[in-house]
Order: C-alpha cells, then structure tokens, then sequence
C-alpha cells in the first residue's frame, strides 16, 4: 500500500510538472481564438479600421471581446480629446465662431459622458450601454460636421471619431 501511494505520487507530481507549464502557457502560444480579431472585425462596418486600430494596441493580444471593445472606446477618447483640443486652439483665433464652440460642447460630452458610459457597458457586462454611448459619440461627431457652414475645419477629426466610434458600436452591438 505504501509503494502504491509513494508511486501514484510520484506519477502526479510529474503530471502536474510537464501539465501546469503547458496550461499556463497555452493562452499564448495556442490562444483560445486565434482569429478573435478577425471574427470580430468581420462583423463591424470598416473591418480594416478596426483590424489596424486593435493590432496598434498591445491588450488586443489577451482581450476578450469586450476587451477589443475598451480598447476601442479608449480609442475614442483619444481621438475625441485631440478633437477637443484643436477646437480650442481654433477658439482662440475664432473666439465668436459658433460652429466650433457648439463642436466643443459636442465634443466635451464624448469625453465627459458618453465615453465612461460606454467603458462602463463593456466592463460590467451591459452591452447595451457600450452601443448606445458610442452610436451617440458618432452622433455628436456628425452633428459637429453637420454645423457649419462652409468647410469645416474638423473634417478630419470629426470622421475618424465617427467611424472609430461606429466600429465600437458595432462590436458592442455582437454581444447583445
């Protein structure tokens, strides 16, 4: 009986030897879901913005799907704060510009509201919050373009806030 125990042992502890490095590691060198990103993207409105935008950002490599969508949404808020702070360079050479102070309040409730709630949608598991916060950033970056005039001088920002937003939109949208 002691040899039986002693050997079973033995055959466990090799076991757990060759066995936990192997657990342990598999998520790197054989990820669950190799194509995560892929499969996700595909269900987006601009796989290639999305592909690129997640590739760029070391986390996709260990992120869930809503991981890939915080990733997303910070992504947002950095696109929205750049926005934000060249519309208030822009301010100070245009102070009476109507157009661009309407954009900085636009822009001001990205950062401030819509974005938290979209983190907080994706964090706590309700998808729903995630979609809805950056549908309405997407929103409020047509309606900035929308609001003047002439050329605005936002194009640019405006369009990649707008489209980052609507693919993380999208990927909230995929865990409904």
């Amino acid at each position: 009986m002691n040899n039986s125990t002693s050997l079973l042992q033995l055959v466990c502890c090799t076991l757990l030897v060759f066995l936990l490095p192997v657990a342990l590691c598999s998520r790197v060198v054989f990820p669950t879901d190799a194509n995560l990103i892929d499969q996700t993207c595909k269900q987006t409105p601009n796989y290639a913005l999305c592909v690129s935008s997640l590739k760029s950002d070391p986390r996709s490599s260990t992120a869930d799907v809503s991981g890939l969508g915080v990733i997303l949404v910070d992504i947002v808020k950095a696109k929205s704060t750049d926005t934000l702070n060249k519309i208030n360079t822009l301010l100070k050479q245009r102070p009476g510009d109507q157009a661009l102070k309407s954009c900085a309040r636009f822009y001001d409730t990205v950062v401030e509201a819509l974005v938290p709630e979209a983190q907080q949608g994706f964090s706590l598991g309700n998808p729903k919050f995630a979609e809805q916060g950056m549908n309405d950033a997407a929103g409020e970056a047509k309606t900035c373009e929308d609001g003047f005039s002439g050329k605005s001088p936002l194009t640019d920002n405006n369009k990649a806030v707008h489209d980052i937003a609507d693919v993380a939109a999208a990927i909230a949208r995929t865990l409904l």
